[in-house]
């Protein structure tokens, strides 16, 4: 798999990476540690050298999970982590966190469940608003200086954060949704990334699922399945969204390629500082994710994409309107 740099320090990592929130929480029953396993090593094999976690998935669990799973060849590949959410012994997230204490025992405890001495790229999770984002980069630098962190990142933050934060610590990543049915980094973040030199990485890529094609408006979802509360989910908004996937299996039907192969695909061309995170619990999936690397789309292509999105209209927020309020805008 060909490799990407994510901001001006250059870290180094494969185009498309891991993520790995879902082996733990989010879509329903999780499945088995070993399976889990298997796959993020076979993720490995295939080349993908960026795996993604937080200590808030599980909690804490996804981290010794991915930990494990990548042991064999820790020096290999970059994981990225995340602080931020306060979390109660009940192992409930009960709100923001992100006090320069806090910060330290977040990383002090995903260092001890991932097994290593330094992680590779920290991110903030969600920005706090009773904490300035000057004292979240300056306690994140100290971290850098004393050799804890290696990398800092953002994650769902504003361009007006990110010029912050950057100030104070140079910003290596961003981490927020981006694909076809979620464009809005187009408009302030993607362009503060470009020109301050830092990687985006797009969390959902394939839209929670339904870029994939494999989600229809009677498709029911697990229990503990997140989507099953979403606004953007409900099967009146599904019925509504299903253009959007039928705009991807034509493009995919003269490509040889699949729904989600072309969604991954365009999001590769947009910026070559752009690294997507999908995620799967299935190798078949896993699969069919990577070949999207190999998926060629033109200069005409993109423009003839970008027409025929122009036309839609995607229906349902992302998240209800209690988590909306969280986002940083």
């Amino acid at each position: 798999m060909k490799t990407r740099e994510l901001g001006m320090a250059g870290l180094k990592v494969s185009e498309l990476g891991l993520g790995c929130m879902g082996f733990s929480q989010g879509y329903g029953p999780s499945g088995s540690r070993e399976d889990a396993i298997t796959l993020i090593r076979t993720a490995f094999d295939r080349g993908v050298r960026l795996f993604d976690t937080a200590e808030v998935y599980g909690p804490y669990s996804n981290e010794e999970l991915v930990g494990e799973a990548v042991a064999p060849f820790r020096d290999r590949v970059v994981v990225a982590t995340k602080f931020g959410f306060k979390i109660n012994r009940d192992g409930r997230q009960v709100g923001l966190d992100s006090r320069p204490e806090h910060i330290r025992e977040a990383v002090e405890g995903s260092l001890r469940r991932l097994q290593v001495e330094s992680i590779d790229l920290l991110y903030q999770h969600r920005v706090d608003p009773e904490v300035a984002i000057e004292d979240v980069a300056g306690t994140v630098r100290e971290l850098i200086t004393e050799g804890k962190v290696k990398h800092f990142g953002l994650s769902e933050a504003s361009a007006a954060t990110i010029r912050a934060a950057n100030a104070v610590q140079p910003v290596t990543a961003v981490q927020s949704e981006y694909s076809l049915w979620w464009r809005e980094p187009e408009e302030h973040v993607l362009p503060a990334c470009g020109q301050l030199g830092i990687g985006f990485v797009p969390f959902s890529p394939l839209g929670r699922g339904f870029l994939t094609g494999k989600i229809s408006p009677s498709t029911e979802f697990a229990p503990g399945d997140m989507r099953a509360r979403l606004p953007r989910f409900t099967p009146q908004a599904r019925q509504a969204n299903q253009a959007v996937v039928d705009l991807l299996r034509q493009l995919g039907e003269a490509k040889d390629a699949t729904p989600a192969q072309i969604a991954l695909a365009w999001l590769l061309a947009q910026k070559p500082w752009i690294v997507p995170i999908p995620g799967t619990r299935k190798l078949e999936r896993l699969e069919e994710n990577l070949d999207a690397s190999s998926v060629s789309l033109s200069a005409e292509d993109l423009l003839a994409i970008d027409a025929a999105a122009s036309g839609l209209r995607i229906e349902g927020a992302r998240y209800p309107e209690e988590l909306e309020k969280t986002i940083d805008r």
